[in-house]
């Protein structure tokens, strides 16, 4: 968008009040800016400037006790209750680790943070703190759920002011998704690669090192290491999991933020597109009509292998990926039997699908 045509500060405001309904990042799109802007529009007016800083921000939220912790991409929200506890730090990839909240957070991406408080209609105020990347895009959100902690809130946001509380931010350009990149003359090398992995945490710097992505790869391996699965197996997957209490793990996220799900699910809901996960403390909302591809990947690991179906949107960007759990050996082998039992697509032609 130009400078020009992009909405005034006043002229944001004044949308949201005439819209007082509609969901901030559906509010942005259609003012053709990010959801960002959309809240420093706001700053003095329920919004204020925090640090993004992973090392200030995680340390001081762990004190907020009971919170929803929200992670999203385009085409699926991941929804987990919990607490705060065992954060590691480090400059490249940090995390929160325990039973309820498990996030994979990777810092250059936590770009700009905001305190959020909006009043409800039926009463009370939602506060949250919530951070996006350079384009102003969600990276994580967090919503307090004890009212406790609003005696509070005033101290939390005096510790966590960042150096500039200025309401001007300026967003740099969305990256594009990057497509399937592979090459089909390395085909073998991959395989041979593959077969010497022992954790599934190599699998990205394998890729990389043969100037691969993931999706590259995933086309190019075939039989026994990938499977292509139609779209409507993410659906079924999630059901035959639902009716069997299967434990999982679902990851969800994007380029700054993995939010992952462990365990059984318990109410599956499709309503028109969206597949939705509606436990009490853990919900899911997936877009089934964004899932293009979708893949059965098995690596292998020192505890077995590792089996995942993954989902794909049309431009090659992950929506979800869902795992069994390995710790847990015979939930494990239930999970890779339930993932066989899904039927397959025709393996696509490396040479057509896979571009250079």
């Amino acid at each position: 968008m130009t400078t020009q045509s992009r909405p005034t500060p006043d002229a944001i405001r004044q949308a949201r009040i005439d819209n007082p309904t509609m969901r901030e990042r559906d509010l942005a799109d259609s003012l053709g800016i990010s959801e960002a802007e959309l809240l420093a529009a706001h700053i003095g007016q329920g919004v204020t400037r925090i640090s993004s800083e992973l090392d200030k921000l995680i340390p001081a939220v762990m004190e907020l006790g009971e919170t929803m912790a929200l992670t999203r991409n385009d085409s699926c929200v991941i929804e987990k209750h919990g607490v705060y506890e065992d954060y590691r730090g480090a400059p490249h990839a940090a995390l929160v680790v325990n039973e309820d909240i498990d996030l994979r957070m990777f810092p250059r991406h936590w770009h700009f943070g905001f305190a959020v408080e909006k009043a409800l209609p039926e009463g009370g105020t939602r506060r949250s703190l919530q951070i996006f990347d350079a384009a102003g895009d969600a990276v994580h959100k967090i919503f307090l759920k004890d009212p406790a902690i609003a005696d509070t809130w005033d101290d939390l946001l005096t510790r966590l002011a960042p150096q500039d509380t200025s309401a001007e931010i300026t967003v740099s350009p969305r990256k594009p998704t990057e497509p399937a990149k592979g090459d089909p003359t390395k085909a073998q090398r991959l395989r041979d690669k593959w077969d010497k992995m022992t954790d599934t945490h190599q699998f990205l710097q394998m890729v990389n090192g043969l100037k691969m992505n993931r999706l590259g790869a995933y086309r190019l391996a075939g039989a026994p290491y990938v499977r292509p699965l139609p779209p409507q197996a993410v659906e079924d997957l999630l059901q035959k999991a639902c009716d069997t209490a299967l434990p999982i793990m679902i990851f969800v996220g994007n380029m700054g933020c993995i939010e992952i799900h462990t365990g059984p699910i318990h109410s599956l809901k499709p309503m028109g597109p969206w597949i939705n996960v509606l436990d009490p403390r853990f919900n899911l909302h997936l877009r089934g009509d964004h899932i293009a591809e979708v893949w059965q990947v098995t690596k292998s690991t020192r505890r077995g292998d590792a089996v995942s179906v993954e989902a794909f949107d049309k431009d090659g960007a992950v929506i979800l990926q869902i795992f069994g759990v390995l710790a847990d050996p015979d939930a494990a082998a239930k999970w890779n039997e339930t993932v066989a039992s899904l039927p397959s697509l025709p393996e696509p032609s490396p040479e057509e699908e896979v571009s250079a």
